[in-house]
């Protein structure tokens, strides 16, 4: 199981988001060059982003090698706590939105971590920050359904808190709204989460784990490290 999950790189980044290297052909071919048998191209958008449509005629326009499975993505940072999306109107052809941590998601909008930090250190429960933070991922979830979940969980550092600290039952549902809503969740190696027991919960809830890189240069496309020692972890 844990091998077939690995022939696949959810999350991989193009020139197409501006803190990217390598080009949607380099990212294809270092795909093929693992072996990998899907790939996901996946851009940052925002609000204001205008260049989907030229992004999907690109991947429309790659030349794909036989055994390899190319699917599209934009990632795009939950808002607030109702679970919106900073996302534009999408053409068709966008396989997932990956939902992603970026900021907390507060009651009017986005909150850098440095601002949780210090609400926190003024008297801001933990447990009151861990609750809006699971409400935010599970309203984003059910109001996006079908799609991905990125890199989830790797805000909890940043803001001091890990996810150690979220509970059997912040965990269980987050896991049951992921699999009740067809929610891929990716198990991500450059940050390192979701954890065993999370990952645990998923594969009880019924949920669905991919992998992911999250790669910015082609170089690191489809290699795996933390993942596959996180999924070696688990408690199958």
């Amino acid at each position: 199981m844990t091998d077939g999950i690995l022939r696949g790189d959810h999350h991989v980044h193009s020139t197409f988001s501006d803190d990217a290297v390598s080009t949607l052909d380099e990212n294809v071919t270092a795909a093929a060059s693992r072996g990998l048998t899907t790939l996901r191209l996946v851009d940052h958008v925002r609000r204001d982003t205008a260049w989907v449509p030229e992004y999907l005629a690109a991947v429309r326009a790659l030349r794909v090698p036989d055994g390899l499975t190319v699917v599209t993505g934009v990632e795009a940072k939950i808002l607030d706590v109702s679970g919106e999306l900073d996302i534009p109107d999408l053409p068709a052809g966008i396989d997932r939105i990956l939902i992603a941590d970026h900021q907390f998601p507060g009651v009017d909008g986005p909150l850098g971590p440095t601002a949780v930090r210090e609400r926190i250190a003024a008297g801001w429960a933990p447990d009151d920050v861990l609750d809006q933070f699971v409400t935010a991922l599970n309203a984003s979830m059910t109001r996006y359904p079908g799609n991905q979940l990125a890199h989830c969980f790797s805000l909890l550092p940043k803001i001091g808190l890990s996810e150690d600290d979220l509970g059997v039952e912040r965990i269980a549902s987050w896991a049951h709204t992921a699999a009740a809503t067809d929610t891929l969740v990716e198990v991500n190696e450059k940050w390192g989460c979701p954890g065993v027991v999370l990952l645990d919960a998923l594969h009880e809830a019924g949920a669905v784990v991919v992998a992911s890189t999250d790669s910015h240069e082609a170089s690191d496309v489809g290699r795996y490290d933390r993942v596959a020692a996180l999924l070696d972890g688990r408690s199958l």
